[in-house]
């Protein structure tokens, strides 16, 4: 008995944490520099598919995350920064991307990678 009710209070605990967590990030998504996403698109060459974290899973957490992502002059992914999304998804967008490669330019560029993060068994 003692077992179920603590099982409840720490599912209920978690998602109400998620939840204050995304309602925190969501300013920061609109606040974003809406010319930042107008740059000069440089061409994925080999894209990485994120996976969805179990924890955001047994959490029911969905959404999206968007990361700032540097790309260099050869395609690489050097730099990246969180934009918004839930800090339980953020990881695996993170992890994801930074395997990605981009079509090589002149130059290093900036550019914002959104990642939408649904749970696949519903």
């Amino acid at each position: 008995m003692a077992r179920v009710f603590w099982d409840s209070m720490y599912r209920k605990t978690s998602r109400v944490i998620a939840v204050a967590a995304i309602l925190a990030f969501a300013g920061a998504i609109h606040a974003q520099d809406p010319a930042a996403s107008d740059a000069a698109k440089r061409k994925v060459k080999a894209r990485v598919a994120a996976e969805y974290p179990q924890l955001a899973r047994r959490m029911g957490v969905t959404g999206k995350v968007k990361v700032e992502v540097t790309i260099t002059t050869d395609g690489k992914v050097s730099n990246t920064k969180i934009v918004g999304g839930s800090p339980v998804l953020v990881s695996a967008a993170v992890d994801a991307v930074k395997k990605w490669k981009f079509e090589p330019g002149p130059k290093d560029t900036v550019e914002i990678i959104e990642f939408e993060f649904r749970d696949p068994a519903s």
